[in-house]
């Protein structure tokens, strides 16, 4: 017996309506999206169209915005990889910093004319020549500090500061001046000028560049000693530019030591003298120099004595002591065949002038800066 819902021939083949065979040409909704032409509806159709369908824009302006996005991304991209080659390849050349040229040294002897005169250390300084003189560092002063057009007060102040310390250091220092100590003076130098301080300090020679008294002040440690610890000081300091980049700070000092034989056991109480040394020396600073507070010495002027002629003062000054004189050799011989630097052996006469009152002792002076900025 047959269902109720069948037909009398039977169910049939195709319950689903005979849609099979057209299956394969049914659209799916994302072939429908993707279309580029759509059917005007039936109330459309109604209005006075000429056409059946319109186009439709979807696709073309999303491949635009696309193409958009990938310029983008590659403009960036190109924009990054110039700046890493630039930063990597400077165009413009690093500019090349300054080398500090060798010192130029001329150290000259001062012969007494008669036997060096003796006396009690307190009473030489008091009555002596450096009477009017400043003790240590305090004789060291600075002039009038203002701005140049390319350094600033602050930089002009660090860099007279500099100059001091060596000064101190190369003149006042004790161990320096007996002890054979050069670290104070060494690391106050441009890192260009260290190996010809140290060939200086350790085969001094009398070519103008090799002069250990030429960078500092000092005595044979078995010869003499030092009778009084305050060293009177007397002169001035002054700056300019020497560039746009270059300050020059140029030191003209008298120092006036007390000396004695250095000798085991008591000394005599009168057996102290005084030996005066002039120092005349110019500094070149740069910027970076001043920023790591040291300086080159460009060039040493000294006059020193009371010592004989024929000294050999590169390695140490030689003082004539109390009671002694200077020999009657002049000094020592020049040969203008010699090859290599040349060298000329000076000597001066020491006079040494009277007793002189310091400016800023006498009332009567008015007090003014003696160098200038």
């Amino acid at each position: 017996m047959r269902g109720r819902g069948e037909p009398p021939e039977g169910p049939p083949e195709n319950p689903s309506g005979g849609d099979d065979e057209y299956r394969s040409l049914v659209f799916d909704e994302s072939f429908v999206r993707a279309a580029r032409l759509q059917e005007f509806s039936a109330q459309e159709r109604m209005g006075d169209h000429a056409r059946a369908v319109r186009s439709l824009p979807g696709r073309p302006a999303r491949r635009r915005r696309s193409r958009a996005g990938i310029a983008l991304v590659v403009l960036i991209a190109l924009a990054f990889a110039t700046a890493v080659y630039f930063g990597f390849r400077n165009p413009y050349p690093t500019p090349v910093g300054r080398r500090a040229e060798p010192l130029r040294t001329t150290v000259i002897p001062l012969a007494p004319r008669s036997p060096v005169p003796g006396g009690a250390a307190e009473s030489l300084l008091a009555d002596g020549p450096a009477a009017g003189h400043r003790t240590g560092a305090a004789g060291i002063n600075f002039p009038a500090v203002r701005r140049t057009k390319n350094f600033s007060d602050s930089q002009v102040t660090i860099a007279l500061t500099t100059v001091k310390d060596y000064l101190v250091g190369s003149s006042l220092d004790p161990d320096v001046l007996t002890a054979g100590v050069v670290r104070p003076v060494g690391r106050l130098l441009d890192p260009d000028q260290t190996a010809q301080f140290d060939r200086s300090m350790a085969s001094p020679a009398d070519d103008g560049e090799h002069s250990a008294t030429g960078w500092l002040v000092r005595f044979d440690p078995a010869e003499v000693e030092l009778a009084d610890s305050d060293v009177r000081v007397q002169g001035t300091l002054s700056y300019a530019e020497a560039g746009a980049d270059t300050l020059e700070v140029v030191s003209d000092h008298t120092f006036t030591y007390a000396l004695r034989p250095a000798v085991s056991g008591p000394h005599r109480a009168d057996g102290a003298s005084l030996f005066t040394v002039r120092r005349v020396l110019h500094f070149l600073l740069d910027r970076e120099d001043i920023r790591l507070h040291r300086l080159e010495v460009r060039s040493a002027y000294v006059q020193a004595g009371p010592q004989s002629c024929s000294a050999d003062t590169t390695g140490t000054l030689r003082p004539l002591l109390a009671g002694e004189r200077a020999d009657t050799r002049g000094p020592a011989g020049t040969d203008p065949y010699a090859a290599g630097v040349p060298s000329a052996a000076l000597c001066g006469t020491l006079a040494v002038s009277s007793p002189t009152r310091s400016p800023l002792q006498d009332p009567g002076v008015a007090r003014s800066p003696r160098s200038r900025p």
